[in-house]
């Protein structure tokens, strides 16, 4: 039987025109309006991986890309107790600087209590930025797609991205490998979980590359993205792909992204008018949608969830610590704020 949405996923809100998005979108802002704005070069600081852990073991280890000129930072923590007879269910996380900066010692204790603790992969890049917004766009898309460019207080489009599968090529054949060298892992358990472009990523993954993982959890994936691209025939490139499996799909998204708020945002900011006129593109119930169709599936158990006063930013934690309860068990912690400092809504 195809999977339905449990009853306490489905939310239903009314969700603002794109025509009033738009219009908001070219609205002149005083500059001294309190908008949070992004922070390009925000760093990320001390983490769990640089203290000593009595629940954890955290090393690290760099991947170049064939022609090296792209470099991947990936952390992996191993608890500390034997590995149950299969090896460790596993975690993996996309924007793995920032997701590391999520990570408490409460909850590294929590997660090494439960029965069969989580391996966790942090798969980031060889910098000390939070968010490396260059290196995000051209891994975490499929297709090219245009991507805002500031000169001066000029802001235009560029083509850009399109190389999620050349990604997947280094995380098939070199990033899982040494994870595997490093830790005992169970192969039938892999969870990879991205917000944003990196939702896009994990569902193209999902889409795209058989067994792979067995989950995949997707925090306000970016189907917006080149147009709308992803948002067709996803039932299709799923069962051309996994025939006979069976994969469990989280969906997320923040009630604000539902209702388009742009109240946070600095709509005087011409970077901001080109990005509110490229997410225009995919209409504000687009995930719940996907959910609904995906849902229908044969071999697809999924779960869509609404965060009530949630924005973009703020979604990136929240759908971290929800895969992280759904998939382990621990204290759902999505409501709790962000361990980042001056943590950017407006990614």
């Amino acid at each position: 039987m195809p999977a339905r949405l449990p009853p306490a996923f489905r939310t239903r809100a009314t969700a603002t025109a794109v025509a009033g998005l738009l219009a908001l979108s070219t609205l002149a802002v005083p500059a001294t309006v309190s908008a949070q704005q992004r922070n390009p070069q925000q760093s990320i600081g001390e983490t769990v991986a640089d203290r000593v852990s009595p629940h954890y073991a955290f090393e690290r280890f760099t991947v170049a890309s064939p022609d090296g000129e792209r470099t991947w930072r990936v952390h992996v923590a191993t608890p500390k107790t034997a590995p149950p007879p299969g090896g460790f269910p596993a975690f993996w996380m996309l924007d793995g600087n920032a997701a590391l900066i999520e990570f408490d010692d409460a909850l590294l204790a929590e997660l090494a209590a439960r029965p069969e603790p989580l391996a966790l992969v942090f798969v980031g890049y060889d910098n000390a930025l939070r968010i490396d917004s260059n290196a995000r766009t051209r891994d975490y898309t499929p297709v090219a797609g245009e991507r805002p460019v500031r000169d001066g207080a000029t802001v235009s489009t560029a083509a850009g991205g399109g190389g999620a599968d050349a990604l997947l090529e280094i995380v098939e054949r070199t990033i899982r490998p040494e994870v595997a060298r490093r830790v005992a892992t169970d192969p039938a358990r892999q969870t990879l979980w991205g917000h944003s472009l990196a939702g896009l990523f994990a569902l193209h993954t999902l889409y795209t590359r058989t067994g792979a993982f067995d989950t995949y959890a997707a925090g306000s994936p970016s189907l917006w993205w080149a147009d709308g691209a992803m948002l067709g025939a996803p039932e299709q490139r799923f069962a051309a792909n996994n025939a006979g499996r069976r994969v469990r799909v989280l969906l997320g998204l923040g009630e604000g992204e539902r209702r388009s708020d742009v109240r946070h945002r600095d709509l005087s900011d011409p970077r901001v008018q080109v990005h509110l006129r490229r997410i225009a593109a995919a209409p504000p119930d687009s995930t719940e949608k996907l959910a609904q169709r995906l849902s229908a599936v044969d071999g697809l158990d999924v779960a869509y969830r609404e965060f009530p006063g949630l924005t973009h930013g703020p979604m990136f934690r929240a759908s971290l610590m929800w895969a992280l309860h759904a998939i382990a068990g621990v204290a759902d912690r999505s409501g709790t704020p962000s361990l980042a400092d001056g943590v950017d809504p407006d990614r």
